[in-house]
């Protein structure tokens, strides 16, 4: 650039704007990465789709788990809202006392913020505009809380007394701060809340409660604040609830008793305080899975190994419902990232017309398919060539398997929750009291060849007639609502042996005495003295008439229908390996799913420390395998020359190891004097290199000798 001019001065240009190049979305990133790209489009297509289904889904079950707490909450501000407007408020309620709201939600942390969501929109929508949720974590002291309220409720900045001080001795005024008191919130309530009266007209009382609504303020994690600071804001508070209808909402996540133990007496006495409890984790998670993974809506599903990673993480990690959910989010996007056939993981028609269009590659994957190996061992040898060998008929036979795959599992989860209801119901719940543990049962082997299934079904041929006709109607219930002409079949055998139960008289249930009186009868003609012999006489005698025994209609009966369940159980709850094709619906890489759910943080820091060339991408720190160049950063060499340490290190001999291998980077002559010398710089870069160290829980400082650090590790990467 340049100019011209009469005289000489200074002239500035101002830079031109760049246009940046708009950074690539979500679906660049997949197609770029995918196996086999050409239907990359495709499948995020179906990734997406599928995703946006289950997260409606999951919003919508979550609300309507919700809208009972919810509900309840929303009635206590109102109630309380309504009460304040009205004459006896001294009678119910102190006039000191601050209607508090106690709602545990217990230890899933990660899902209170949700909860707390739902709770500040539905109070702003119906009940008052002035709400407020405060963290632990920005009000740290009494003034940062009394700005937090005042800044959010107000919406404008506040000014403390520091900041007043400044503003005054500074020439621009801060026109938009106000004065950091529950005073200014007070006054500024009243000025919004004024309405001026209409002459001659009566305002209702449902006019007046909307004219002044409350302020509620939510604690969202009661047990992490301080408690001298909130002691004092409660206390201050208190001096103002006649002047302004303060509400507060305490989250807890532990236990009600954790309001005695943060707050004295003197100040919770201060609080009108009402409990409200929330659904538990565990409940919220058979819900979920209920809804997104038992069921045949979604043709996308998870085996049992990714399942029961999934399962430990929510039982043994954080009880978060919503982290459950992510994970099973990675799955579905893994699954259609790598796994070219995951464009048949859809519904059916669209699944049947995308098998038509596979191509030659995507049909040679279908035949490298274990499942599909297995089937061609099971046919004859021209079945087999064809199948190998015409892409036409392979697609025909394909085709076929889709739709048996998807019978499958319309017929897999109604046996499944019919089998639990009958076995969720014996004693010491042999097959799980839960659903998803019987699932993950079915999901392993053969749930008939299990040894608790054996022992169920002796149990379930030992029920009385009242149980076990109440258990199969709502198994026949359960049966209903499936649309499998199979299950529709069951289900009228089921309420045809329900009708056998209920015509049986009581002449064919009362048969069985006759017999128990001769069974009984050996014992009754033994002599009052009698030896081994013939006691052992007798019950042999007994055994043997037992045997004998004809069973009554109602044992018939019930036999027969234990067989019938247990032949449901054979057909339809094989495990999903049986089925051909079961690798274009099933993610399986279970251990993809624990490295990035459940990271190993000590083993990630030391490849990093071992390889940092794969890190850092610099190629002067390629070397050979087991070795670290030379020209490392310096934590890095510091922790090789660890390694080949003992449990007590001396600080003197690592820092002359270290300035060799320095100073045969920086390039000095291993002859000179200079090689190896320890300088300020070398030894502030160790010292800081050894901090670094320390800080990651390799070395500490030990009292076994003053010039040692003592080793925390063994073994590298």
């Amino acid at each position: 650039m340049s100019t011209s001019s009469v005289s000489k001065g200074c002239f500035v240009f101002k830079p031109t704007a760049k246009k940046r190049k708009p950074s690539p979305g979500i679906e660049n990133y997949f197609i770029n990465g995918c196996d086999a790209a050409g239907n990359s489009q495709e499948r995020f297509k179906l990734c997406h789709d599928l995703w946006t289904s289950i997260k409606t889904d999951t919003e919508s079950l979550q609300e309507e788990l919700n809208r009972k707490i919810l509900d309840s909450l929303l009635h206590f501000t109102g109630k309380c809202s309504s009460t304040r407007q009205q004459s006896d408020w001294a009678s119910r309620m102190r006039a000191s006392e601050i209607p508090t709201a106690a709602l545990v939600l217990g230890v899933n942390v990660p899902d209170h913020d949700m909860t707390f969501q739902s709770l500040s929109d539905l109070l702003q929508q119906s009940v008052t505009p002035h709400v407020v949720s405060l963290q632990a974590k920005e009000c740290s002291a009494l003034k940062l809380l009394m700005r937090r309220v005042l800044e959010r409720i107000m919406g404008t900045a506040v000014a403390d007394d520091e900041d007043e001080e400044e503003v005054e001795q500074s020439s621009a005024p801060l026109h938009t701060s106000v004065h950091c008191s529950l005073g200014t919130l007070c006054n500024w309530y009243n000025s919004v809340t004024k309405v001026s009266s209409t002459p001659g007209k009566k305002r209702s009382s449902l006019a007046k409660d909307r004219q002044q609504p409350p302020v509620v303020i939510i604690f969202k994690d009661f047990e992490a604040f301080n408690p001298k600071v909130l002691q004092d804001f409660i206390l201050i508070c208190s001096r103002y609830v006649q002047h302004l209808p303060l509400m507060f909402i305490f989250g807890i996540a532990t236990s009600p008793s954790t309001i005695q133990h943060m707050l004295p007496h003197s100040v919770s006495s201060l609080l009108c305080i009402e409990l409200f409890q929330s659904l538990s984790c565990t409940q919220h998670l058979a819900t979920v899975m209920d809804k997104l993974i038992l069921t045949s809506q979604f043709p996308f599903k998870l085996n049992g190994k990714v399942l029961q990673v999934l399962v430990s993480i929510f039982l043994y990690h954080d009880f978060s419902v919503r982290n459950f959910i992510k994970g099973l989010q990675l799955a579905l996007l893994e699954h259609f990232h790598s796994e070219p056939l995951s464009v048949l993981c859809c519904e059916k028609k669209e699944a049947l017309l995308n098998v038509k269009q596979l191509d030659s590659d995507q049909l040679e994957r279908i035949r490298q398919l274990p499942s599909f190996v297995r089937f061609l061992e099971t046919q004859d040898a021209e079945e087999r060539d064809d199948l190998l060998k015409n892409d036409a008929h392979l697609k025909e036979v394909a085709s076929n398997m889709i739709k048996s795959l998807q019978k499958y599992h319309k017929n897999y989860y109604p046996v499944l929750r019919v089998l639990h209801t009958l076995t969720s119901a014996l004693p010491r719940y042999p097959l799980g009291k839960q659903i998803r543990e019987l699932h993950l049962i079915c999901l392993e082997k053969n749930v008939w060849e299990n040894q608790d299934y054996l022992s169920a079904i002796k149990l379930l041929k030992m029920l009385a007639k009242e149980e076990l006709t109440s258990l199969l109607q709502g198994c026949a219930e359960i049966l209903r609502s499936s649309k499998s002409k199979k299950m529709k079949s069951a289900q009228a055998q089921l309420e045809e042996l329900v009708n056998k139960f209920k015509e049986l008289d009581a002449a064919a249930m009362d048969a069985p005495q006759d017999a128990d009186e001769v069974f009984t009868s050996p014992i009754k003609n033994l002599q009052k003295k009698t030896d081994l012999f013939q006691l052992k006489k007798a019950l042999l005698e007994m055994n043997e008439s037992r045997r004998s025994k004809k069973q009554s209609p109602f044992e018939t009966l019930r036999n027969d229908t234990v067989e019938f369940i247990d032949s449901l159980v054979k057909t339809h709850l094989s495990p999903p390996e049986s089925q051909t094709l079961f690798e274009v619906c099933y993610y399986t890489s279970s251990a993809s799913i624990r490295r990035h759910l459940n990271a190993t943080p000590r083993i990630s820091i030391q490849a990093a420390l071992t390889s940092p060339y794969y890190y850092l991408q610099n190629e002067r720190l390629k070397a050979e395998d087991g070795s670290v160049s030379n020209s490392a950063p310096d934590i890095c060499i510091a922790y090789k020359l660890h390694l080949e340490c003992g449990r007590l290190i001396n600080l003197y001999d690592w820092l002359e190891a270290y300035a060799t291998v320095v100073s045969a980077a920086e390039g000095v002559d291993p002859e000179s004097e200079n090689f190896g010398k320890v300088d300020e710089v070398k030894h502030a870069r160790f010292i800081r290199a050894v901090s670094e160290l320390e800080f990651l829980g390799f070395i500490k400082s030990t009292k076994v000798k003053t010039d040692h650090v003592a080793r925390l590790t063994w073994g590298g990467c």
